[in-house]
């Protein structure tokens, strides 16, 4: 599958500086998109490909930090770099905290700005790619039948074939079989492999039950 450009958003309601940043990102080979306010952004399309949001502290509406607190409890995160004509030290400790690539006073130098955009693409690119893999790994999950998912999890527990029957109870043979489609529907080669899916899924022990 072909990753979608990668796009540099711009969101300041000074449109003298959005266009110099869209130059400056322009010598990169990057594109950009621009908004005016945090609402306008809001409201548009989110991109497809991999992205980071370079972000005004102070506008008018809602403000660059209340737009960062938004997209973190959203289900689309954004790498961010604040930028603010008027900082102070705790405003950046707070956007930092929340994850924010950089904070920059203007102006800033190029360079600096250059090297956040590009470490923001890279922390997107790689996000994207981990819920890619997670939400494979979760279909995977949702073709396993009800007693699938028990073996499943009791298997990660290091739980013999004969202690798994013992404790559904059923017989060996059956839990033998069980255990192959489990394999085969999620593509492991091992049971290191199955216990590394359980921790990404966040499959644990099943229903409170225990092997004994």
């Amino acid at each position: 599958m072909t990753e979608k450009p990668p796009i540099v958003i711009v969101v300041d309601d000074d449109l003298s500086f959005r266009n110099m940043l869209s130059r400056l990102v322009g010598t990169i080979g990057l594109k950009t998109v621009q908004f005016a306010s945090a609402e306008e952004f809001l409201a548009a399309p989110l991109p497809d490909g991999p992205a980071c949001l370079v972000l005004d502290v102070h506008m008018p509406g809602l403000s660059g930090l209340d737009l960062q607190r938004r997209l973190t409890q959203g289900s689309r995160p954004f790498p961010i770099i604040f930028t603010t004509g008027h900082g102070d030290i705790p405003m950046t400790v707070e956007a930092m905290k929340a994850g924010a690539v950089g904070f920059f006073s203007k102006p800033f130098r190029t360079q600096e700005m250059i090297d956040a955009i590009k470490e923001g693409i890279a922390r997107d690119r790689e996000a994207q790619k981990l819920y890619a893999e997670t939400a494979e790994l979760q279909a995977r999950y949702q073709s396993l039948t009800a007693r699938e998912r028990e073996v499943f999890a009791l298997v990660t527990t290091g739980a013999l074939n004969k202690q798994i029957a013992h404790q559904l109870g059923t017989s060996e043979r059956t839990i033998k079989a069980h255990r192959s489609q489990v394999v085969e529907k999620m593509k492991a080669e091992s049971v290191a492999d199955l216990v590394r899916m359980a921790d990404r899924l966040g499959v644990g022990a099943v229903e409170g039950r225990e092997i004994r």
